[in-house]
């Protein structure tokens, strides 16, 4: 997630590596990508099962999979998956994670751009999630997102949308009030419109299918999927034929 020769930052893969070890403590830094983990595979599940070939059997690419938590969670789904990440030392906690849990996930330190260009059109369904607001152009990110999906594939993205709501709940909130986030994990301006995701899309090649919601209740302390789009939200792109 550096400027050149990819499109990422390297203030954004310093950030990640300083977690890198806490990765998958279940109450650590990355607690909320834990509890967001089952409703993340889910979606994917179905998706792929709508369209006729299930999880179990297709070829997925996790861009920015970070330490491998819903790389794993696919991988025991069945899927066939590869992981890519720029941030060194979380590759190596997800590697490692892997190799404990007897998973046969693969992950490679390469850029989305770069491996579209080495294997453009291999993969059955593409998912990118929390990272399009962490690069310098996210539209870029999301047209090599649709580069590596086959005709007919799937991308599925999340990430944060830029609203008075998302900065109180993201921000505010999670950074500074319950402090289940490191501060400055998050920058509001970088967040993104899912009218701006929709339209680098159809620039892309992709159709949007679906936008889903993500909703937190701090109650009972669970995410769940909602109608309303205006912190979080799941997008479900589908390429086009060549």
């Amino acid at each position: 997630m550096s400027a050149s020769p990819h499109n990422s930052d390297p203030v954004e893969i310093a950030k990640f590596n300083g977690i890198a070890q806490s990765w998958w403590d279940p109450h650590g830094p990355s607690k909320p990508l834990h509890d967001l983990n089952p409703l993340r595979l889910a979606y994917i599940e179905r998706i792929a099962a709508a369209a006729g070939k299930p999880l179990s059997a297709s070829r997925v690419l996790d861009v920015g999979c970070g330490g491998g938590i819903l790389a794993e969670s696919m991988a025991r789904a069945g899927a066939s998956v590869l992981g890519i990440d720029l941030a060194p030392a979380v590759l190596e906690v997800a590697e490692l994670h892997a190799l404990g849990a007897k998973l046969a996930v693969s992950y490679r330190a390469i850029g989305a751009e770069e491996l579209a260009r080495e294997q453009p059109g291999a993969f059955d369904i593409v998912t990118c999630m929390e990272m399009l607001e962490h690069v310098p152009d996210p539209a870029a990110s999301l047209a090599a997102l649709a580069a590596l999906a086959a005709p007919r594939g799937h991308v599925i993205v999340s990430t944060l949308n830029r609203t008075a709501r998302a900065f109180l709940v993201a921000i505010l909130g999670a950074e500074y009030l319950a402090r289940v986030l490191p501060r400055g994990t998050h920058e509001y301006l970088k967040f993104i419109r899912p009218s701006e995701l929709a339209k680098w899309g159809r620039t892309a090649g992709l159709e949007l299918k679906d936008l889903t919601g993500i909703t937190y209740n701090p109650l009972t302390r669970a995410f769940a999927c909602s109608s309303d789009p205006s912190v979080n939200y799941l997008a479900h792109f589908r390429r086009s034929e060549p």
